[in-house]
Formats: C-alpha cells, sequence, structure tokens
C-alpha cells in the first residue's frame, strides 16, 4: 500500500472494507477521488426505480458532503441503468441534473443486464476533482 491513496468509507455510506472496496478513493498527485458505485438501500428497491434513482442520488450526496466537494467538482459520472431505455434514460438524467444543480460534469450512462445486488436498478460512480 502507498501512501499516495487513501481509501474512505465515511460513516454516512454503507462500510463495504469488509468485503474488500472502498468508498471512496483519494489519489495522488492532482487530488481526485473515485467514489465508488452507489445503489439504493433496501426500501428504495422495494419502492421502483425512480425511488432507487432518488436514493442513489442521496448517498452520492453523502459522498460528496464526506470528501468536501460539490456536484462542481464532479469531473465524470457514470450511471448503470439495468434495463436502459428512453424512460428510465430520461429518470436518470432529470434527478442527476437535479442533484447537479446547474453543474455540468461529464456523464455516461451505460444499459447493463443486471447489478451487483438482487432488485438493484441503477448505480452511479463518481470521480471528483479535490480542491486544495
Amino acid at each position: 500500500m502507498t501512501d499516495r491513496i487513501t481509501r474512505l468509507n465515511p460513516t454516512s455510506l454503507p462500510n463495504t472494507s469488509a468485503i474488500g472496496y472502498a468508498q471512496i478513493s483519494i489519489a495522488q498527485p492532482g487530488r481526485m477521488a473515485f467514489v465508488s458505485g452507489q445503489v439504493a438501500g433496501a426500501e428504495a428497491v422495494a419502492e421502483g426505480f425512480e425511488a432507487q434513482v432518488a436514493d442513489v442520488m442521496r448517498r452520492a450526496g453523502a459522498a460528496l458532503v464526506a470528501l468536501d466537494a460539490t456536484p462542481e467538482d464532479i469531473v465524470l459520472a457514470r450511471i448503470y441503468v439495468v434495463d436502459l431505455d428512453e424512460v428510465r434514460l430520461g429518470i436518470c438524467v432529470a434527478q442527476f441534473n437535479a442533484f447537479c444543480n446547474a453543474a455540468t460534469p461529464s456523464l455516461t450512462g451505460v444499459g447493463v443486464a443486471a447489478l451487483a445486488g438482487s432488485g438493484l436498478l441503477v448505480e452511479l460512480e463518481l470521480q471528483v476533482l479535490l480542491r486544495d
């Protein structure tokens, strides 16, 4: 392990260290943070797609708070969507735009067959430029 990479599992996000990955990695030089894909919690999964997207955005916001960052600091976001179609894409983009509050980071949408957990329909990962 090098001191050029700092791994974080802030208390505002699920602690994933026991299963082998960090929620956030901060790499030097350039102070970039790579936020692991955020997925919805069990309650949002039960409520459906729109609830999952909203929960994912909430969790992404918690990651930004842990980094002392804002949506303006997001360099790149990737949204993975099960059975991606125009309706689901529209829901994701609308909620992502509201989350970003006029910031315009690069965004990639990826249609996938499945995500890592049963019932999960959307996942969001972020690359964030940290402030000095």
